[in-house]
């Protein structure tokens, strides 16, 4: 039958509405579907309490140490949630759910601007349902704020520059882009300037549009640009003198030059992350980008602007001493838009390649499944991945349902073929996350809390010796001691060299001293920590154990 006698759900508005609630109500019930897991979820959700309960919004701190890493932005929201909400995990991440959902919206209405409403429909399926936006929007970490500011500046760009936009139309469209430029910023640094201004120059090399350069407003953007980023950058340094040669040199510089962080990783790294990534669209992605290569009948080439930011962040990345998946998150939202107007113009064969690459993918995992309980390291961490099994089992089978949907419906109905495997896409990799959150529990050491928790009483000291626990500090309301490990938060110790106890054997005798004086206090250790303090017969009752932990109290 052709296609064009079938009613499609892009031109239903109960179908599209339907699919909207349905995916909000998901996305923001995953919010705080699982524990907060180390390092940074934990990391990120303490530094925020600790401002919270310290009223500082100025100088950051991480387990009571100044922590000059990153600029406040992410703080700032996570501390107005918890001020709002109260703390706990969904209001830990809420603030990154939102940059997930404005990334999707600012990408789709930037597309419904340029190519019309089916584009748009599909940037949102395409960009909401890829495994790591969808995953990225449900972890609370740095990059997803970093990546939904940067898409509000790359719409920005796009709106203000495309043809037929009106004086006032390229005006706000720049100012949005000065602004998300600057709300990056404030979320991880230069980079939230310094990535879209090489895109620009880049992009001016291409297309010989000299012309782009007048039309940025950047009297008004610079303005605005210094109006949200200087004010903190000059209150942090008042209070802070070492912040800036820290943050400007050893963050920013020797960050990306070095290896300084010990998070190096082969010029590929980031190629399997990127197929793992853009999920259920696979199969698309090579001919979206050939396809953003041709010129288009316009002045302003938004296509190839796509096509430079997906390439040279990719890039940008790859070739840095400091790597981490989630770096490359910034360029999804522009995939999306390539991979949404490759979709009006896809052949049946192409779409179901595409289709069949997903349903190999759930069949794959449905083979691989019965052999996660192997990966466990230890015999304690085994009912952990077992646990795991029966949620593999349901997103492998969700993602081969889409996989098939999407196979049969290409060629009778292309919009059903690809919501088919947008839904199979997006519940499949929720499906995922909720089954990693007995190991995630594990992982933050959460299984201990009662038995912690029975053990403090309000001036219980706490000890992290060898090891610092991201995610407890957070559940248990309080800081702790750093013992020998200063973790990273060696630049604030060295600064503030009272918060910690280098040596071990000064903390020993520490512990024997409040032991005879009837003193409580808890300690988390390093496995190897425990037996030797164990041979030196330390005191110590023992209140929980895993192979990644020991935690004891003064008996």
């Amino acid at each position: 039958m052709n296609q064009s006698y079938l009613k499609t759900p892009y031109d239903s508005p109960k179908t599209l509405w339907t699919v909207l609630i349905a995916f909000l109500v998901v996305w923001f019930y995953m919010l705080g579907a699982r524990t907060l897991v180390p390092t940074d979820e934990g990391r990120y959700a303490e530094m925020a309490r600790e401002m919270v309960a310290t009223g500082d919004w100025i100088t950051l701190r991480l387990n009571g140490i100044k922590y000059f890493e990153k600029p406040p932005l992410q703080n700032w929201m996570n501390a107005l949630t918890f001020s709002l909400f109260g703390l706990g995990d969904w209001q830990a991440r809420l603030w990154t759910g939102l940059c997930g959902l404005i990334g999707i919206l600012a990408a789709s209405y930037t597309a419904f601007e340029f190519y019309g409403r089916r584009v748009a429909i599909s940037t949102a399926l395409i960009l909401g349902s890829s495994f790591y936006w969808a995953a990225m929007g449900h972890i609370n970490t740095l990059d997803m704020g970093l990546s939904g500011m940067m898409t509000l500046a790359l719409c920005g760009l796009l709106l203000g520059q495309r043809d037929g936009a009106s004086d006032q139309e390229q005006r706000n469209g720049m100012l949005l882009c000065w602004a998300g430029m600057a709300l990056a910023t404030m979320s991880k640094g230069l980079i939230g300037f310094v990535l879209p201004g090489a895109v620009l120059v880049l992009y001016t090399i291409w297309t010989r549009d000299l012309g782009l350069w007048l039309r940025l407003h950047m009297g008004k953007g610079l303005l605005l640009f210094f109006v949200i980023t200087v004010p903190w950058f000059i209150l942090v340094w008042q209070a802070n003198p070492e912040h800036p040669h820290f943050f400007f040199i050893h963050e920013h510089f020797q960050r990306f030059t070095s290896t300084v962080h010990k998070r190096g990783g082969a010029w590929y790294y980031f190629f399997p992350l990127l197929i793992i990534g853009i999920v259920p669209w696979l199969g698309l992605l090579l001919q979206s980008l050939f396809a953003a290569v041709r010129a288009e009948q316009n002045r302003f080439q938004a296509k190839k602007m796509l096509l430079i930011w997906s390439v040279f962040i990719f890039f940008f990345f790859s070739i840095s001493g400091s790597k981490l998946p989630s770096y490359i998150l910034p360029i999804f939202p522009a995939l999306a838009i390539l991979i949404a107007c490759e979709l009006e113009k896809i052949s049946i064969t192409s779409l179901r390649i595409n289709a069949g690459m997903l349903t190999v993918i759930g069949i794959a995992a449905l083979i691989f499944t019965p052999k996660i309980a192997g990966i466990a390291k230890a015999a304690y961490e085994t009912p952990f991945y077992e646990a795991m099994i029966p949620w593999a089992y349901a997103a492998a089978a969700i993602a081969l349902l889409g996989g098939v949907i999407g196979f049969v419906w290409a060629k009778r109905n292309k919009d059903i073929a690809i919501l088919a495997m947008a839904i199979g896409g997006y519940l499949g990799g929720q499906v995922v996350f909720i089954g990693h959150d007995q190991w995630g529990k594990y992982s933050a050491g959460v299984y201990h809390l009662p038995a912690i928790q029975a053990e403090l009483k309000a001036d219980t000291p706490i000890f992290a010796v060898g090891r610092y626990e991201q995610s407890l500090p957070f559940y248990l309301r309080r800081t702790t001691i750093l013992v020998e490990h200063p973790d990273e938060m060696e630049f604030g110790v060295g600064i503030q060299p009272e918060l910690w106890i280098p040596k071990r054997a000064d903390f020993i005798l520490k512990w024997r001293a409040m032991h005879a004086k009837g003193e409580k206090a808890v300690a988390f250790l390093n496995p190897t920590v425990y037996k030797a303090m164990q041979d030196e017969a330390v005191p110590m009752k023992l209140l929980g154990e895993d192979p990644k932990r020991i935690i004891v109290a003064i008996p």
